[in-house]
């Protein structure tokens, strides 16, 4: 049953396929297996036809497809993905773009979603760094203020990141600050004496 529905949504990537998307990407050095080049539009639509359902969200992240794991974050039921399971998600992004829409689709949605953006931030993997900040600044951005030990944690690790070679890491924490310093006059003073010290 789940083999035949991917192999559907499959050839429904043929209709959504972008020559000139797939190029940009591959010249930009993201290599996927397999790249129809659709647009995230289009994704969101096909995600929106079929539903959540979490079979077919494992079974998808499983093809090393560029549409299919984004399909797959996008059909994900946020409260019923184990934190176990995000894990092997994250251990298996390899691609900015791939953690950039797990964070927005799925990750930010997740019951336990401050707890993994705080141990992400905290990780030597860039991807995880990145992904952290998105998801921080996606909870920030719908008013959710952390607790006094998760302010400490957060400007610490965004100082650090702020000195990373990482240009997409330095750009995550800078959005994720801004985000922050969005909560209010007292969140605004911190996130300033951050940018003050770099």
């Amino acid at each position: 049953m789940i083999q035949s529905q991917i192999k559907a949504i499959k050839q429904s990537f043929r209709q959504m396929m972008d020559g000139s998307i797939a190029k940009s990407m591959r010249d930009k050095g993201v290599d996927y297996h397999l790249n129809w080049g659709a647009t995230i539009l289009r994704l969101r639509e096909k995600a929106d036809e079929i539903g959540k359902n979490y079979d077919l969200a494992i079974a998808l992240w499983k093809e090393n497809v560029r549409e299919c794991k984004i399909l797959a974050t996008m059909l994900m039921p946020p409260d019923e993905i184990l934190p176990e399971v995000v894990d092997i998600w994250m251990e298996q992004t390899e691609t900015v773009e791939i953690a950039e829409q797990a964070a927005m689709n799925l990750y930010q949605y997740l019951p336990y979603a401050p707890a993994k953006a705080y141990e992400w931030i905290a990780s030597d993997r860039e991807i995880c760094q990145l992904c952290g900040f998105h998801v921080l600044s996606r909870l920030f951005m719908n008013g959710q203020e952390p607790n006094e030990r998760g302010i400490n944690e957060f400007l610490d690790q965004a100082h650090t990141a702020l000195l990373s070679p990482s240009l997409v890491v330095r750009k995550a924490a800078l959005n994720s600050l801004n985000r922050f310093a969005g909560l209010g006059l007292v969140y605004e003073r911190l996130a300033d004496s951050i940018f003050r010290r770099i």
